[in-house]
């Protein structure tokens, strides 16, 4: 879509009834509470993917015989998601994300308090997945596993909205599914990220999604879990940057394999990179074999 045609659409779900409401989700007796939403600030919603270009150009600093890339390494989710995962193979997700000073782990939950204990003392942060991957179990349950896998040691959480109830336009239930986790995971000031998984979304479900998001309170927008059909692409990125605005970050994740890749995603509007093969993303060195083949983001 062209950026005229995207900025109508967005237009016309932000004046859509939600929850027996017009006009503006951002607004507040018609005033907007925060100037920052793509109807009251679209120069500055244009601006953020040019902005974030600069950042990753600013604090790149590669020759070409490679060496890691620290700025880049702190965007990324260092993630090994594959149900077969062994704990050895935990360990040396860890042992790498110290080494290379990833963001976080990102782990399924039976492995949060392994990772939390190997990672103490670092700054690397433990993230984890809540409803994943299909993202069909009740809110309900969304709420508990967040609640123990931070309890577990968690510090972020990368939760999967219910997909058909966003297709049925179920918009009130996604709502609640969504602040099921957000909720939860405040009252501990953990961060969430809420995966679209955006190959199964038209463009204007993912804008709706987006909207639904930023509406209570979620910290991140995220594409994909790699475990459906498609993955992050630059364009959904753009789409979604623009949609949140400066107020939350993007998380691209899913079929991310590569430098190039990566970069193309953060010059589009993400502030996150979820991937399997960080190692090759932020250096010369190839990845491990356990590491590199694994599914997920």
């Amino acid at each position: 879509m062209n950026r005229e045609t995207i900025d109508r659409i967005i237009s016309e779900i932000l004046q859509e009834k939600l929850h027996g409401q017009k006009g503006h989700l951002c607004c507040k007796d018609g005033i907007c509470s925060d100037n920052l939403c793509v109807v009251h600030n679209k120069e500055g919603v244009r601006n953020i993917v040019h902005n974030g270009a600069e950042r990753i150009t600013a604090g790149v600093g590669v020759d070409s015989a490679g060496g890691v890339e620290p700025d880049l390494a702190r965007m990324i989710d260092h993630t090994l998601l594959k149900p077969e995962a062994t704990l050895a193979e935990i360990e040396k997700l860890c042992d790498e994300a110290r080494k290379y000073k990833f963001a976080s782990v990102c782990i399924n939950p039976g492995y949060v308090s392994v990772c939390a204990k190997l990672l103490r003392g670092t700054e690397v942060k433990v993230c984890t997945v809540i409803g994943f991957p299909l993202g069909a179990t009740t809110s309900a349950v969304k709420a508990f596993e967040t609640e123990h896998a931070i309890r577990d040691g968690a510090q972020e959480v990368d939760m999967v909205i219910n997909v058909g109830m966003l297709k049925s336009r179920e918009f009130e239930y996604v709502e609640n599914d969504i602040f099921a986790v957000v909720s939860t995971a405040k009252r501990y000031r953990v961060l969430t990220k809420v995966i679209l998984e955006t190959g199964l979304l038209s463009d204007e479900e993912k804008v709706k999604a987006c909207v639904i998001c930023k509406r209570v309170g979620a910290d991140f927008v995220k594409t994909s879990t790699g475990f459906s059909k498609g993955g992050a692409t630059v364009g959904d990125i753009a789409l979604m940057r623009r949609v949140v605005g400066s107020a939350m970050g993007v998380k691209a994740s899913g079929g991310v394999r590569s430098r190039e890749d990566a970069l193309a995603m953060v010059a589009h509007g993400a502030d996150r990179i979820g991937a399997s093969a960080s190692v090759k993303i932020v250096s010369a060195e190839a990845p491990s074999e356990s590491v590199a083949a694994s599914k997920g983001y």
